[in-house]
Protein backbone atom coordinates (compact mmCIF):
# COMPACT_ATOMS: atom_id res chain seq x y z
CA UNK A 1 0.00 0.00 0.00
CA UNK A 2 1.29 3.51 -1.12
CA UNK A 3 0.79 6.64 1.15
CA UNK A 4 -1.74 9.21 0.80
CA UNK A 5 -1.36 13.20 1.53
CA UNK A 6 -4.21 12.61 3.78
CA UNK A 7 -2.36 10.13 6.36
CA UNK A 8 -5.17 7.26 6.02
CA UNK A 9 -3.92 3.52 4.17
CA UNK A 10 -5.00 3.72 0.58
CA UNK A 11 -7.91 1.47 0.62
CA UNK A 12 -9.36 3.01 3.23
CA UNK A 13 -8.70 6.23 1.19
CA UNK A 14 -10.35 4.76 -1.73
CA UNK A 15 -13.52 3.53 -0.11
CA UNK A 16 -14.03 6.77 1.07
CA UNK A 17 -14.34 8.04 -1.81
CA UNK A 18 -16.91 6.45 -2.73
CA UNK A 19 -18.90 6.38 0.95
CA UNK A 20 -21.05 9.93 -0.28
CA UNK A 21 -20.83 9.33 -4.01
CA UNK A 22 -19.69 12.31 -6.12
CA UNK A 23 -19.44 14.19 -2.77
CA UNK A 24 -16.79 12.42 -1.13
CA UNK A 25 -14.71 11.89 -4.54
CA UNK A 26 -14.36 15.27 -4.92
CA UNK A 27 -13.25 16.12 -1.69
CA UNK A 28 -10.65 13.36 -1.82
CA UNK A 29 -9.63 14.52 -5.94
CA UNK A 30 -9.24 17.95 -4.24
CA UNK A 31 -7.11 17.11 -1.13
CA UNK A 32 -5.51 14.02 -2.69
CA UNK A 33 -2.18 15.28 -4.23
CA UNK A 34 0.14 12.42 -4.20
CA UNK A 35 -1.68 9.07 -4.61
CA UNK A 36 -2.68 8.37 -8.07
CA UNK A 37 -5.10 5.15 -7.51
CA UNK A 38 -6.69 7.46 -4.50
CA UNK A 39 -7.31 10.19 -7.25
CA UNK A 40 -8.22 7.52 -9.99
CA UNK A 41 -11.04 6.44 -7.74
CA UNK A 42 -12.28 10.06 -6.82
CA UNK A 43 -12.31 10.93 -10.24
CA UNK A 44 -14.58 7.74 -11.40
CA UNK A 45 -16.37 8.17 -8.37
CA UNK A 46 -17.35 11.88 -9.50
CA UNK A 47 -18.05 10.57 -13.06
CA UNK A 48 -19.96 7.90 -12.03
CA UNK A 49 -22.11 8.71 -9.47
CA UNK A 50 -21.95 12.41 -10.61
CA UNK A 51 -23.89 10.64 -14.03
CA UNK A 52 -26.37 8.38 -12.48
CA UNK A 53 -27.36 11.51 -10.43
CA UNK A 54 -28.01 13.46 -13.87
CA UNK A 55 -29.74 10.32 -15.11
CA UNK A 56 -32.14 10.59 -12.36
CA UNK A 57 -32.94 14.29 -12.46
CA UNK A 58 -33.87 13.83 -15.67
CA UNK A 59 -35.74 10.81 -15.86
CA UNK A 60 -37.91 12.77 -13.11
CA UNK A 61 -39.13 14.90 -16.05
CA UNK A 62 -40.55 12.16 -18.70
CA UNK A 63 -43.98 11.07 -17.33
CA UNK A 64 -44.48 6.90 -16.94
CA UNK A 65 -41.52 5.45 -18.19
CA UNK A 66 -38.51 7.66 -16.53
CA UNK A 67 -40.39 7.48 -12.83
CA UNK A 68 -40.70 3.47 -13.81
CA UNK A 69 -36.37 3.85 -14.73
CA UNK A 70 -35.85 5.91 -11.53
CA UNK A 71 -36.21 3.08 -8.94
CA UNK A 72 -34.50 0.45 -11.58
CA UNK A 73 -31.33 2.99 -11.39
CA UNK A 74 -31.15 3.39 -8.23
CA UNK A 75 -31.53 -0.16 -7.56
CA UNK A 76 -28.50 -0.64 -9.64
CA UNK A 77 -26.56 2.17 -8.44
CA UNK A 78 -26.77 0.73 -5.16
CA UNK A 79 -25.40 -2.45 -6.01
CA UNK A 80 -22.42 -0.48 -7.74
CA UNK A 81 -21.61 1.38 -5.22
CA UNK A 82 -21.16 -1.43 -2.66
CA UNK A 83 -19.19 -3.06 -5.05
CA UNK A 84 -16.73 -0.51 -5.55
CA UNK A 85 -16.36 0.06 -1.79
CA UNK A 86 -16.00 -3.30 -1.21
CA UNK A 87 -13.44 -4.32 -4.13
CA UNK A 88 -12.14 -0.92 -3.17
CA UNK A 89 -11.41 -1.84 0.38
CA UNK A 90 -10.14 -5.17 -0.84
CA UNK A 91 -7.16 -3.40 -2.57
CA UNK A 92 -8.61 -3.83 -6.13
CA UNK A 93 -9.23 -1.62 -8.62
CA UNK A 94 -12.78 -1.44 -10.96
CA UNK A 95 -12.31 -0.32 -13.66
CA UNK A 96 -15.86 1.15 -15.24
CA UNK A 97 -16.51 1.39 -19.01
CA UNK A 98 -16.25 5.22 -19.94
CA UNK A 99 -15.61 6.96 -16.35
CA UNK A 100 -11.82 4.84 -15.88
CA UNK A 101 -11.32 6.36 -19.47
CA UNK A 102 -12.18 10.01 -18.50
CA UNK A 103 -10.86 9.22 -14.83
CA UNK A 104 -7.48 8.11 -16.65
CA UNK A 105 -7.20 11.68 -18.68
CA UNK A 106 -8.07 13.81 -15.82
CA UNK A 107 -4.93 12.25 -12.91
Amino acid sequence: MEKTSTGLQENVACLLCYLAGWVTGLIFFLIEKDNKTVRFNAMQSIITFGGLNVIVFVLGFIPIIGWVLIPIVGILSFVLWLVLMIQSFQGKTVRLPIAADIADKHI
